[in-house]
């Protein structure tokens, strides 16, 4: 296969992970015999430093030409301040809706080896294994907005096609898995959340009778991620609601550098991240944790490239890496020697060229 892919490796500790994912694409390149174009840009923060736009036009015209983007990570103090008249996170938003990209599938699967990395009792995370899908161009982070020296507002604003098509995603994933369906919202409170709830319920009984449907509200959702985590499958949500609830759920893996992520729209190209941040206290010191992003190379190869066996090769590759004991140092104790970025992402590769 010929692919050409967008690298964005970004601010913080963006850089030193994706030369991890990076390896693992050409590595597996050399293996099967693929012929990947890697394709490396400028964005966010560094972007901004560099062109005065965190995603400026050559990046965003190498992105809507290529079959797949693979980020690091974006963001830092120095684009943090109220005032800054730039931000990374613009172009994340802008880049997200000129790919289409309005679904992001977050899984959360904890190994037995890591069971006892999450901050809860080992009984109540061991044997996780779900999926969020959060809608990704709509709701409070598009909305309107106003602000002056006394007020602000932002407005969250979903159509039903909106939450039709993510709704359809979330479902098609459920039915590949174990036929259950969490849609979350607060519809109690919020004229969007009762939209949400009535849409998806009309649409799972039309399209989808087979898959069993569970609402939830946010709050009850909070809870139960971390008091009953085991019982759910595919959870959908809108914007908001998913980018914290998945934070949330990145605990109960042990740690949020373990976890990829896939942002899909209607055709095959996506855009494909660790869902950590930039991590700037420890970036350039080589103890970022890769997984992640080795993870999110494997969303990448599957839903983007459609190369199943290579994504689940690398998936193994990882899984077999930390049975081995192959931990960063965000997963080992505190009297234990981590591995640095670099060392890991060989651990992958070494498990990767084992079979």
């Amino acid at each position: 296969m010929k692919a050409r892919i967008a690298v964005l490796p970004g601010d913080g500790i963006g850089p030193e992970v994706i030369a991890e994912g990076v390896r693992i694409l050409e590595a597996v390149g050399a293996r099967y015999g693929h012929q990947f174009t890697l394709e490396t840009l400028s964005f966010g923060g560094a972007a901004i430093e560099a062109h005065q736009d965190p995603l400026p036009p050559p990046t965003l015209a190498a992105c809507l030409a290529a079959q797949a983007v693979l980020l690091g990570a974006i963001g830092g103090p120095r684009w943090s301040a109220p005032d800054a008249p730039l931000r990374p996170e613009d172009g994340l938003l802008k880049l997200r809706k000129a790919l289409g990209t309005f679904a992001n599938l977050r899984p959360v699967k904890v190994l037995e080896a890591l069971a006892d990395a999450s901050t809860l009792k080992s009984e109540v995370v061991r044997g996780v294994d779900l999926v969020f899908v959060r809608e990704l161009t709509g709701g409070i982070y598009f909305g309107d907005k106003q602000r002056d020296a006394s007020s602000a507002s932002d407005v969250c604003r979903y159509s039903a096609a909106e939450i039709e098509r993510v709704v359809r995603v979330a479902a098609q994933l459920a039915q590949r898995r174990r036929l259950h369906l969490t849609s979350i919202d607060k519809s109690n409170v919020l004229a969007t959340s009762r939209l949400w709830r009535e849409v998806t319920t009309r649409l799972m009984a039309r399209e989808f009778p087979e898959v069993k449907l569970e609402h939830m509200l946010v709050d009850a959702a909070a809870m139960h991620l971390i008091r009953r985590p085991r019982d759910f499958d595919v959870l959908v949500t809108e914007n908001m609601f998913g980018d914290i609830l998945t934070d949330e759920a990145s605990m109960l893996s042990g740690s949020l550098g373990l976890l990829p992520s896939a942002s899909l729209g209607e055709g095959r190209r996506g855009l494909y991240e660790p869902i950590h941040g930039s991590a700037p206290d420890i970036a350039g010191r080589g103890i970022a944790n890769p997984y992640g992003t080795i993870l999110s190379v494997a969303l990448l190869l599957r839903h983007s490239l459609e190369l199943a066996d290579e994504a689940a090769r690398i998936e193994q590759a990882v899984w077999r890496a930390l049975d081995a004991g192959a931990r960063t140092a965000d997963l080992v104790a505190a009297q234990a020697t981590p591995l640095s970025t670099r060392a890991a992402g060989d651990a992958v590769l070494s498990q990767l060229q084992r079979d």
